[in-house]
Order: C-alpha cells, then structure tokens, then sequence
C-alpha cells in the first residue's frame, strides 16, 4: 500500500487521501510543468453566467399625432401587438437555460452506447432522511466515515450529511460545532472496474470554501496507480478534469494528463451531465455530452481496477471557511457502463 494514503476508515482500504490538487501550490507546481492551483478558475476565465431573461424591453409604444382620433382598428392592433410582445418575453423567460442538459440528460439516462454495456445505475427514487441513507441505500454507499479530508479541515460524516429525496442524492455540506462536516459516497460500493464508462447529473450551489473531486480511485489504494477526476472544481465556477499518469509518484506528487488545464464552459449552478469514457489508452471527459478535454499520453492511462468516488471536501486553500458557510450538492441519478472491446465505436 502506497505510504501516502494511511489506512483510516477501513482495515484494508485507504481513502484518496492525497488530491492532485494538493500537490499544484503555486509556490510547487507540478513535476513536469509548473500550473497553478488547478481547483481555482483562472480568473481570466469568461464570465459563464446567464443573461438577465428580466431585462427584455417591450416594443415602444407608437406615438399618434396630435388632435386625431385613433380608428379602433388601430387599438385593436396595438393590444395584439402588446400581447405579442408579453408572450415572445414569456417565451424568453421561461426557457430553462439549460435546455441541453435536459436533452443529454434524457439520452445519458434511458439510452444504450455502442461499445458500452450498462453495469449499474441509481435515480434515487427510495427516500432516506439524514442520518438513514446508508441503511436504505447500502453502508457502501456511505464512503468514507470518521476521518478527516484531504485539507484536514473537513470531517467526512455521511450520516449527517447525506440524504435522498426528491428523487435526488443531497449532499448538505455545513459546520456543526466548528467541524466543516463534508461527505464521498461509493455509488458502486468498494468494487472497481477497469475502463468504463461513468455519467452523473447534478448541479451545486455557489458554497465557499468547498469543493469537488468526483474520481476514479485505484481499488489498490495506491496513488501510483493513477487517478481519473471528472468533475473536479471549486464550488464557485467551472469544472477541470484531469488524468493522473501511472508510475509517475515522485515526493509524494503525480504528474497529470492534461498538461494544460482545461475547463468546463459553465459552472455548476444548473443541471449538467459529467461523463467520464476510460478506455485502453484513452480517458475523455464531456460535460452535456460536449468534449471538454481528453488524455495525450497513451501510455500513462490507468489501466487497473478503480472505483468510482463521489467526494465533496474542503478546498484545498488556508482561507478561512465561515462556520455559517452551508449549501448543498444534488445528484439526479449515477450510471456506469462496461468497456465491451470490439463493438461499435471502440
């Protein structure tokens, strides 16, 4: 077992208790290429945010001469044309700014890939109050319990952060007597797989202080093994996957595919699909079903059992979190597909 992942919550397993992003310090970089802190948006980063639907201006009133009588044609035309313009406003409003993830979504959920065979999939349909999930939905689920972070601010407590309601995973991440309670549910239990396929929807709220790193972690313990994150981020902007590459554990860092981090075009505020494909060779990340990024060194993508983790956390920063700092995560449904060499598009 790798000494940079002691033994806590299991006698035989170890949590990912080292993040890349622990090891990317500005003042440390990266054994390769020198990067700054990869779960922080570059701040030159495009404002994502969605327009203000409320701004929309009606049409200008038409204005009549003076002293003339309008014919009542012409006040009919005006009511219809003023209620064209409410209903085109309406039209604007209403629209779900991410009308695309609901269509990815639906595909993602209900559809079959070729080259891929579904393993196992939770929409979260059965309720479980705080404190039960792990009864209802299998102690696996329930991850990592007792120890602390990979900052070691937070505290993993799934029984008093996890729920299910709603048709929905919720993670409650908040502070109870000073401890920043945070949580890493195992959708698939402490069995790994190699290669695969691995798709979630779920959205955020803006929550300082904590972020993401929903991965795949080798079923080894073994940090040297590799490491597959997607999404991974701050809690306050966009997404970056990366690929941690295998036999590269130097002084206790990784070095990382990417070599350039690249981002998810939006935040996670709304509804989005993550994607994950592993394939021999080949890691490729989509957020609602749109590239994003994808491996460059063949040689160096994992290649044995990993299991999939689903880790909430402290930022990796030494900025003060404010005990009155809660917000939640909401996960729609998990599902995982089986490499199937040979078949269609592998």
């Amino acid at each position: 077992m790798d000494q940079n992942h002691p033994e806590h919550r299991h006698p035989e397993r170890s949590h990912p208790k080292r993040s890349r992003l622990q090891n990317r310090r500005p003042d440390q970089g990266r054994p390769d290429h020198s990067q700054p802190e990869r779960s922080q948006p570059d701040r030159d980063q495009p404002d994502h945010s969605q327009p203000d639907r409320s701004r929309v201006a009606p049409s200008r009133p038409v204005r009549r001469p003076r002293g003339r009588t309008a014919h009542p044609r012409t006040h009919l035309l005006s009511a219809l044309g003023l209620v064209l313009v409410a209903i085109v406003i309406l039209i604007v409003v209403l629209t779900p700014p991410d009308q695309e993830s609901v269509d990815v979504h639906e595909r993602e959920k209900t559809g079959d890939f070729d080259g891929w065979t579904p393993s196992y999939f939770e929409d979260f349909e059965r309720d479980a109050p705080v404190g039960s999930f792990g009864a209802i939905y299998g102690t696996a689920w329930n991850g990592y319990n007792g120890i602390a972070d990979t900052s070691g601010r937070g505290m993993y407590a799934p029984d008093q952060v996890l729920s299910a309601h709603d048709s929905m995973l919720d993670f409650y991440l908040h502070t109870v007597d000073g401890q920043h309670l945070v949580a890493a549910p195992l959708p698939n239990g402490y069995d790994g797989q190699t290669y695969g396929r691995f798709s979630l929807r779920f959205k955020a709220d803006n929550i300082p202080g904590y972020k993401i790193a929903f991965m795949q972690w080798p079923e080894s313990d073994s940090w040297n093994d590799g490491e597959i994150d997607w999404p991974e981020g701050e809690l306050a902007g966009p997404m970056s996957p990366a690929s941690a590459q295998v036999g590269t554990l130097r002084n206790g860092e990784m070095s990382f595919d990417t070599a350039h981090r690249v981002y998810s075009p939006t935040d996670a505020t709304e509804w989005h699909v993550a994607t994950t494909e592993w394939t021999p060779g080949s890691v490729k990340w989509f957020w609602d079903g749109e590239l994003v990024g994808e491996t460059a060194v063949a040689a160096l993508v994992p290649t044995l059992p990993m299991r999939w983790t689903l880790q909430a956390e402290t930022n990796l920063e030494e900025q003060l979190i404010s005990d009155d700092t809660a917000g939640h995560i909401l996960i729609d449904w998990v599902r995982a597909w089986t490499y199937t060499p040979g078949t269609a598009g592998n």
